[in-house]
């Protein structure tokens, strides 16, 4: 549900503005190659992907560990990040993926954290999975409190769209600036 949020914001920002990061892109792009797999199953949210998911993390965990920001920057490349002025960064997950982009990238950077309620996840079919929900990749942020913006995703349309009209604003601001 996240994923259409973003979405939606991405649309509303505009495509000649805006791009859409995802850290996961170059590790699943990887994982896709050296595996002989689907990368566009292996980006949804589907089986596929869980049946990979483990092995790709702990892959991931040991290039993290020699350089925390590698797949941010194969990310912004990936994407071509430097040919728009917004970027949106979909799927953060852990802190130093935040320390990544606040380090180089200092005062442009905005957070936004998407909360739903674990009852109203679980209504829309979330199944908590003990060693991946738990994990760092999943709960990382839960400890971070100085969001810019926390927009609460419990299917109250009004909430949503009042979270996501503060977002636009400002950056219709910093455009017009």
């Amino acid at each position: 549900m996240a994923t259409k949020l973003l979405v939606s914001l991405y649309s509303r920002l505009g495509t000649n503005n805006t791009t859409m990061i995802k850290i996961s892109a170059p590790i699943k792009t990887h994982w896709a190659e050296t595996h002989d797999l689907d990368f566009e199953e292996l980006m949804s949210a589907g089986k596929y992907k869980e049946e990979h998911r483990q092995d790709m993390i702990k892959w991931s965990e040991q290039i993290r560990q020699k350089d925390y920001g590698y797949f941010c920057q194969a990310a912004v490349e990936m994407f071509n990040a430097y040919e728009k002025p917004i970027w949106i960064v979909s799927d953060t997950r852990r802190r130093s993926d935040l320390k990544w982009f606040k380090e180089n990238y200092d005062i442009a950077v905005k957070t936004v954290r998407v909360l739903a309620d674990d009852d109203v996840r679980r209504q829309r079919g979330w199944v908590f999975t003990a060693g991946v929900d738990d994990a760092e990749t999943e709960c990382d942020l839960d400890g971070v409190t100085d969001w810019d913006w926390t927009i609460m995703n419990n299917g109250n349309e009004r909430e949503l769209q009042a979270g996501m009209q503060s977002i636009l604003s400002w950056v219709g601001d910093i455009l017009n600036s």
